[in-house]
């Protein structure tokens, strides 16, 4: 009986083992290789997009540089792979990319069925259509008979049959795998409309030759939570992965930015105090030194700056903030507290 116990205790131990090893397993192999891999877009403008030089830029990018600088305190040490929608969750899945951060819907299967976890929503988005001017079209409802545009491998699809059905409207799928193609497709004007998620209409509509010549009609057809993701049975880098995001939010919240961090560091409020690692244990409590948040406030900037000069009023898309606003401003972004 106690050989039987004994026994027992030793199998305990080690899946005890097991579990913590494999716990550790991504951050223990990021800090090997130097660098977190990140699999982003082949190139939307606002989100994630290489310019002529190679450097990336974008809302989704930023959240990347973010994890690096929680984890290196140097937001550069980041190298991204660019991945189509069809793509996208085999890199992951695989381990070929350490996080996704890919204008990437967060949906209950991709939750729960592919061995993945969704780490927080950075940007909240809905399915629209694009159309020329030309058409006369005011509203998605006066699309029945249309050719569309859309990319393969993504929720866009799904929708886009959901809502035509729903109304008893007919349409064309004109279908592609990569989104060069669909925007090239929709440029030659092989089709009526351009679906995807509105924000994307936006930043395609101004790669157009004569953008003025399109408009993105009223309807949000669909829920598009954009967000990054982990894989699943890594506990310690899915808390790294989403208080990377929190961060962010939180330093907004309480008047951090990267420019006045510094000045800040030695306040009293107890919310700055935590967040900043000048008290408590909790950048050791996820495998980071305390002052993991103070990096990516600093090197990156806070939730509000990084929506600004990718995607809000201090970039070209010029997109309004609306539910990606903070909770306290009428939006929807909300961060758990560092305490």
């Amino acid at each position: 009986m106690k050989t039987k116990i004994f026994t027992g205790m030793l199998a305990s131990a080690a899946l005890a083992l097991s579990a913590s090893t494999a716990s550790a397993a991504t951050l223990d192999d990021v800090k090997a290789k130097g660098f977190v891999q990140c699999g982003v877009s082949t190139g939307l403008a606002g989100f994630s997009a290489p310019d002529d030089a190679g450097e990336w830029s974008g809302i989704d990018v930023e959240y990347c540089r973010g994890v690096a600088a929680a984890v290196f305190g140097d937001p550069t040490k980041v190298k991204f792979t660019a991945l189509t929608a069809k793509e996208r969750f085999t890199a992951l899945q695989s381990g070929e990319i350490d996080v996704l951060s890919r204008n990437t819907t967060w949906t209950m299967s991709r939750d729960t069925q592919l061995g993945l976890n969704f780490a927080g929503v950075n940007y909240y988005d809905g399915q629209g259509f694009m159309v020329r001017k030309a058409l006369g079209l005011n509203s998605a409802l006066e699309l029945s008979g249309a050719s569309v545009c859309v990319q393969t491998g993504t929720t866009t699809e799904l929708n886009l049959t959901d809502y035509f059905k729903a109304n008893n409207m007919e349409y064309k799928p004109v279908v592609f795998e990569k989104l060069e193609e669909v925007n090239a497709a929709y440029a030659a004007n092989r089709c009526d409309v351009y679906t995807t998620d509105a924000s994307g209409l936006y930043s395609i509509r101004l790669t157009l030759e004569d953008p003025d010549a399109h408009t993105v009609l009223p309807e949000i057809i669909s829920k598009e939570p954009l967000g990054p993701v982990v894989r699943q049975g890594d506990d310690q880098w899915f808390n790294i992965a989403k208080w990377t995001h929190n961060a962010m939010v939180n330093a907004e919240e309480l008047g951090l930015t990267s420019e006045n961090v510094d000045l800040e560091k030695d306040s009293d409020n107890p919310n700055i105090k935590r967040l900043l690692g000048a008290e408590g244990d909790f950048g050791e409590s996820i495998g980071l030194s305390s002052d993991w948040a103070y990096n990516i406030i600093k090197t990156v900037g806070n939730y509000g700056e990084v929506f600004d000069r990718t995607v809000g009023a201090g970039s070209p898309l010029k997109i309004e903030r609306g539910t990606n606003a903070l909770w306290s401003k009428g939006g929807l972004q909300y961060a758990p507290p560092v305490r």
